[in-house]
């Protein structure tokens, strides 16, 4: 019998039946950013590609797609628009990942990785390396301490800080 491995729910979470993730800040990314088509938008960000015929073309998405894609990554914040001119040519933009942008960039290249050790039937067809050094780059779940942490290890536990604006955010009761 294989023996189930979680996360350690802490305090009041202990029970899963007596709470609701209301709030889920998964729930909140992923509706921002999950579908195929935002991942592979920001994957091309990352590769360099800043012009809407790139975004479109790499991503083999048509361009009223990655219309509707790069304006939704535009006005969440995470890419913003830099207005180019080519010479003779009008000024058109270009998408530029802000900070923001930038910050998703390991879960990108966790799914990468994943996806490299699960879904290719052979070598990954790309290696993640330091630039300078050439040395292996992985995405780990590590503590403040650098020590690395596995799922049993991590602890889940209700914040304070969310709780006390949460009440904050709620009217009085008369």
């Amino acid at each position: 019998m294989m023996s189930v491995m979680a996360a350690v729910m802490e305090g009041p979470l202990a029970d899963l039946s007596s709470w609701q993730p209301t709030d889920c800040s998964i729930a909140k990314a992923i509706e921002l950013v999950g579908t195929r088509s935002v991942v592979l938008i920001l994957r091309e960000a990352y590769y360099g590609t800043t012009r809407f015929d790139g975004f479109a073309q790499r991503v083999g998405i048509t361009d009223a797609a990655a219309a509707a894609q790069l304006r939704k990554l535009t006005e969440a914040g995470l890419l913003t628009k830099r207005p180019y001119q080519e010479q003779g040519k009008r000024t058109r933009h270009e998408y530029v990942l802000t900070d923001m942008g930038r910050d998703l960039l390991p879960v990108v290249l966790a799914l990468m990785q994943w996806g490299d050790t699960y879904l290719q039937p052979g070598p990954p067809p790309l290696l993640l390396v330091e630039e300078s050094t050439g040395a292996p780059v992985r995405v780990q779940v590590r503590s403040d301490s650098g020590r690395e942490i596995g799922l049993e290890e991590l602890g889940i536990r209700v914040n304070d800080d969310y709780l006390a604006t949460v009440r904050r955010r709620k009217p009085a009761k008369r």
